[in-house]
């Protein structure tokens, strides 16, 4: 799971040191638990505590995964491909379906941090994260 996540930051690092422009620092995303779920063969719970620092934010990715997010502090901005940019606070909850792009997951502010909570519904062993374009 971390290896496809630096993975995608190695990448984004490169691409920006080839066109001069700097990435944004990345998130720290922590494994919180993961189950199997009775009485759905093949799929697991998945929970992870994401952190982004100040100017942080995410490379473009899907997840492959029903995915629920819950802000615990600071400001967020989510995008998926094709639909609006929504701005969360504290107490607001975004949803990622499967088939899902995740085009834009960044830190409002470039002073505080901000930090989510994850849970995603995926099919066992899956991959929590995969780059995407």
């Amino acid at each position: 799971m971390l290896r496809l996540i630096i993975a995608g930051m190695l990448i984004s690092t490169a691409a920006a040191q080839t066109t001069g422009t700097a990435s944004p620092p990345p998130p720290k995303v922590t494994p919180l638990m993961s189950k199997d779920l009775q009485g759905i063969a093949g799929k697991e719970g998945t929970m992870l505590l994401v952190e982004y620092p100040p100017g942080g934010a995410d490379p473009v990715h899907r997840h492959n995964a029903s995915a629920f997010a819950y802000v615990l502090e600071g400001t967020v901005v989510m995008q998926m491909r094709g639909g609006p940019e929504i701005t969360l606070t504290p107490g607001q909850t975004f949803f990622e379906a499967a088939n899902d792009v995740h085009v834009i997951g960044r830190n409002a502010s470039a002073t505080q941090p901000a930090k989510f909570v994850v849970v995603l519904v995926k099919d066992v062993g899956a991959p929590v994260l995969i780059p995407a374009q």
